[in-house]
């Protein structure tokens, strides 16, 4: 993880050309990691402070809050149809960004990446592997993938809920809306992805697979946190699931991804410890990760 200090210039050219609701730049902010609530600041003073914040806490990675959060403003040129005014004004608004981050030492990459200057590109993500004769990065395996796509999933959404005006943007407030995202982004790497197989029965019942990989022996189960009771009953559901999965023959590893957007899971890390690890009895063995996805 790193932990950089953001100089107060950077976060305050950054927040000049963040524009939207209160609204938009929470959920912005939240889904690209910056730390706790949002400052009780008014709107000119709130984007500023809260990314320097960032640049506080020890157990942020700053610089990849401000890439995530500069990402779609670096990355998408306005459409013609915006109006000559409005693509003026984000040219001389990008060069600000890009300027300032060169005079405090760090340099913008496509894709939402700052690095300090100096620092090779190909060390951003040390989950991928380098590109062979110029082609592009793919993951060495199917565990890399799955750690980029899941540790990722709440920033896939953000170019989906905070669309261009005119179009529709989508919404992730069901346990199917989230699923959906993630067989999209799993289908151009995976060719054999099955929802919904059923499980051997384990007390009288059996469950439905979220997402099955044949190839890989291996099984994605997503939790959709509903509201606080619901999170107090996820460890049991979870508990159940891992027995139901132990007794399936193609199943060898099992991953548990608990979206937890309103961060009503009290103590995710105590979760994750008692889940995690080999399960084993003689009716089979599964090997369990588990991953809460909460807003900061």
């Amino acid at each position: 993880m790193t932990n950089v200090r953001l100089p107060r210039g950077v976060c305050a050219v950054v927040a000049s050309v963040m524009h939207g609701s209160h609204i938009r730049l929470n959920a912005l902010f939240k889904s690209s990691g910056a730390p706790g609530e949002p400052p009780n600041l008014p709107h000119d003073t709130k984007w500023k402070e809260w990314l320097f914040l960032a640049g506080q806490d020890p157990n942020v990675d700053s610089l990849a809050v401000l890439g995530n959060i500069l990402e779609e403003f670096m990355d998408i040129e306005p459409q013609d149809e915006d109006g000559e005014d409005i693509a003026i004004e984000w040219k001389k608004n990008r060069e600000r960004v890009v300027n300032v981050l060169e005079e405090n030492g760090f340099r913008y990459y496509r894709g939402g990446r700052v690095l300090p200057i100096g620092v090779p590109h190909e060390e951003v993500f040390p989950s991928v592997i380098r590109p062979i004769n110029g082609g592009p990065r793919k993951p060495a395996d199917i565990e890399e993938l799955l750690l980029v796509l899941v540790k990722n999933l709440r920033r896939a959404m953000n170019p989906l809920t905070q669309r261009r005006k005119g179009s529709i943007c989508l919404s992730f407030e069901t346990e199917y809306d989230v699923q959906d995202l993630l067989h999209a982004l799993l289908r151009p790497w995976v060719s054999d992805i099955r929802p919904e197989e059923f499980t051997p029965s384990y007390a009288g019942s059996s469950t439905r697979m979220d997402f099955l990989l044949p190839a890989h022996k291996l099984v994605l189960e997503l939790k959709f946190v509903r509201d606080a009771n619901h999170a107090g009953k996820i460890g049991n559901e979870l508990i159940i699931d891992i027995e139901h999965y132990r007794r399936h023959s193609g199943c060898d590893s099992l991953w548990c991804v608990v979206y937890d957007s309103n961060h009503l899971i009290v103590n995710a890390d105590g979760l994750k410890k008692d889940l995690e690890g080999a399960r084993k009895t003689k009716d089979g063995t599964v090997d369990v990760r588990v991953f809460v996805l909460q807003s900061s």
